[in-house]
């Protein structure tokens, strides 16, 4: 992704021109949702044949081990090890950590449906993880890339006179498949919808897509304001740093804008295009031990938006991930806990021991020895009580297993 793609003077500008015209938040919704935006591309061994280019950026050779860790392409370590987006067991892990970290649902990159590139991998990836998600009881959001429109023209794949028709049938696969799911996030009874980029469509032609739409939905375009569109997301601008996220928070807050706007909460952006050799860096944002998540969380919070949006879950190439790192284990998803318990929901129980046992029951599916009979229903209990919120069941169990067999508790 590319994160410098707007100056944010326009961005306030039209947000104010366009602010009369927003939809108000779904009051059947919960009042507060916090969603992570979560990447579907990774490949590795075993679940895939090779490792993929979002783990090597044809730089680094995660077959390669130091000190027990993979050569990958990200300054930080995955707690668990790098992955296969298309593991059942990882989907679990990082779902299930979702839900007891206070996270009630995805934000998903999508790349839609053509074949072209990795774009049938990260379909299918996705596929998966709505299914997870439904499974588990947290809430999805698809984000659209918008630049994949541009890249199916210059391939071939679509013509350019198409583009708009290409993004209606792109919407209204989404709408068939997935928009009427119970676990789709919906604002004054429409599917809410991101588009990430500007290197599509242009305004214009976003704007006859929606009017052309078979369904309407509560559509945000990044950064800037779109014609038609419900209202604007923020995201990380890392060359013009953390005074951009302060003032488009500003101007929610001052503006009266929460249910027009979706703020943004990250921990860092410390990317590794420039080592790996794709480009230059798109810049720093440092991680400040925290206080970049705490500042750009409690900003978020303060506006009273009914969506925030963490960015990332998993993007390990731009070092933004919440996701338990080495180096920072359960730090943010701990703060997050004490954030919600403060601001949204003061009857959320859930605590920083209770983090580590999604990883814990990733732990015991992985084992690779004898198991006993009926090990993989016992797991499944676990997962469904750890999805239901029952720690103490589900740890009992844990420990249990742990205990009868050669699994490292974490």
């Amino acid at each position: 992704m590319n994160p410098n793609l707007f100056n944010l003077i326009p961005f306030l500008l039209a947000l104010v021109s366009v602010s009369s015209g927003f939809a108000q938040p779904n009051r059947s919704e919960p009042n507060r949702l916090i969603l992570a935006h979560y990447m579907p591309w990774y490949q590795a061994k075993p679940t895939s044949e090779r490792w993929g280019w979002h783990w090597t950026m044809n730089a680094y050779d995660p077959d390669r081990t130091v000190d027990q860790t993979r050569e990958i392409a990200s300054h930080l370590y995955p707690l668990v090890g790098p992955y296969d987006s298309n593991d059942a067991n990882i989907l679990e892990y990082h779902l299930l950590l979702m839900k007891i970290a206070g996270i009630d649902g995805v934000i998903v990159d999508w790349y839609g449906l053509q074949d072209a590139n990795d774009y049938p991998l990260l379909h299918r990836n996705t596929k998966h993880l709505v299914e997870w998600a439904s499974r588990l009881g947290l809430k999805v959001v698809v984000c659209y890339e918008d630049q994949t429109i541009a890249k199916l023209v210059a391939l071939g794949k679509i013509k350019k006179t198409d583009q708009v028709q290409h993004a209606i049938g792109e919407i209204q696969w989404m709408s068939d498949h997935w928009f009427g799911l119970e676990s789709y996030v919906r604002q004054d009874n429409c599917p809410v919808l991101l588009s990430f980029g500007r290197q599509g469509l242009t305004d214009e032609q976003w704007a006859r897509c929606l009017q052309k739409l078979d369904c309407q939905v509560a559509y945000y375009a990044q950064q800037e304001a779109r014609e038609g569109a419900t209202g604007v997301f923020d995201w990380p601008l890392p060359k013009q740093g953390l005074e951009v996220t302060e003032a488009f928070n500003d101007r929610i807050r001052y503006q009266a804008l929460a249910g027009q706007a979706i703020p943004v909460a990250y921990p860092r952006f410390i990317d590794i295009y420039a080592e790996a050799g794709v480009h230059d860096s798109w810049g720093r944002i440092p991680d400040a031990g925290g206080l970049t998540f705490r500042k750009t969380l409690d900003q978020a919070l303060d506006t009273g938006a009914p969506l925030i949006q963490l960015a990332t879950w998993n993007d390990w190439g731009e070092g933004t991930a919440i996701e338990p790192s080495q180096e920072y284990g359960y730090r943010d998803l701990e703060y997050l806990q004490k954030r919600r318990r403060a601001v949204i929901d003061p009857a959320f129980a859930n605590q920083s021991v209770d983090l580590k046992l999604p990883g814990r029951l990733l732990n015991l599916r992985r084992f690779q020895g004898a198991k006993p009979a009926g090990f993989v229903n016992h797991l499944n209990q676990i997962s469904q009580w750890l999805a239901d919120g029952d720690m103490k069941q589900a740890r009992r169990r844990i420990v249990d297993w742990e205990k009868n067999l050669p699994v490292e508790s974490q």
